[in-house]
């Protein structure tokens, strides 16, 4: 009887203890995980059926699980950083670890991981996004003139700008694309935005910073970028319309220069049918700082 009450109670201890899996979620990141000979799976498919298998089975029992995305060459680095053997099953759960406080990761809800694998990836290049402009903002350092920090003047301006974005956006949900060109690569940053019940926007945290700290990359090295806005409200049609950076403000795009980046295949350059039920125009004026000058670096 004693024996079985320990069994109920380990049982009952399991549902409470929280877990993370660490996904391999592509052919390649698995097959540089196949070099060391203490990771026992030869085949992804195979591999992401258990780990689906392991998934439901946890959340049968009542368990919580995140599921957090496993990068093979970070893997590495955190062995050589702690001192631990990479070939060792120990050092692989130590960095699964590390990976649900610092790395992107979502709870496990019952999809498939077909339905979640997508986000999971998505979560990850937002994380990266965020991290690649936020140290090229911090490395700007003070402007030789006046001493401000270059990049929390700009990340300020950006928040400006977006707040006012927002608070002018006809009412319904709001879907935000920011992108700008560097000289190696564009980033670019989305962010959606939908009405409370009392009719006031509620951005997403993590995407508005995102997009703020790619707002405030261009804006500090003056490059070029632009803004695009999205809304959507029942019984009315979809609008859409944006902006262009121009030194560290916006100004708006004609309905015509929207119409064309809308319905222009970004990579091909061919020619899109515009949507049906969508309204090309000009943004709405965002307020008297709109088109002003601030501090020059």
């Amino acid at each position: 009887m004693a024996h079985t009450d320990h069994r109920t109670m380990r049982r009952v201890l399991r549902r409470e203890i929280a877990g993370t899996i660490g996904l391999l979620t592509d052919e390649q990141d698995f097959r540089a995980m196949r070099r060391y000979r203490s990771f026992a799976f030869d085949d992804h498919t195979a591999y992401l059926r258990q780990v689906e298998a392991e998934l439901k089975s946890r959340a049968a029992r009542g368990g919580h699980t995140t599921v957090a995305l496993f990068d093979p060459r970070e893997y590495a680095e955190f062995c050589t950083d702690t001192g631990l053997d990479p070939d060792a099953p120990a050092s692989r759960t130590r960095y699964t670890a590390h990976l649900a406080t610092t790395g992107p990761s979502l709870p496990y809800d019952g999809r498939p991981l077909t339905a979640l694998v997508p986000e999971l990836v998505d979560a990850a290049i937002r994380q990266a996004t965020w991290e690649y402009a936020a140290t090229l903002l911090a490395r700007l350092g003070p402007c030789a003139s006046c001493g401000e920090d270059i990049g929390r003047a700009a990340f300020t301006r950006a928040a400006g700008l977006l707040s006012r974005i927002l608070d002018t956006a006809p009412p319904g949900n709001r879907h935000l694309v920011c992108s700008v060109s560097g000289s190696s690569e564009t980033l670019l940053a989305v962010l959606h935005a939908d009405d409370d019940d009392s009719g006031v926007a509620q951005p997403d945290e993590a995407e508005a910073l995102e997009l703020t700290a790619v707002l405030a990359l261009g804006i500090a090295t003056a490059s070029p970028g632009g803004l695009v806005m999205r809304t959507s409200a029942p019984g009315t049609a979809d609008r859409v319309y944006g902006w262009r950076l121009r030194g560290d403000g916006l100004e708006p795009l004609t309905a015509g220069e929207v119409f064309d980046a809308y319905c222009t295949d970004a990579e091909s350059g061919d020619l899109i049918p515009p949507e049906s039920g969508v309204d090309y125009g000009e943004p709405p004026d965002l307020g008297p700082e709109e088109g002003t000058a601030g501090h020059r670096h």
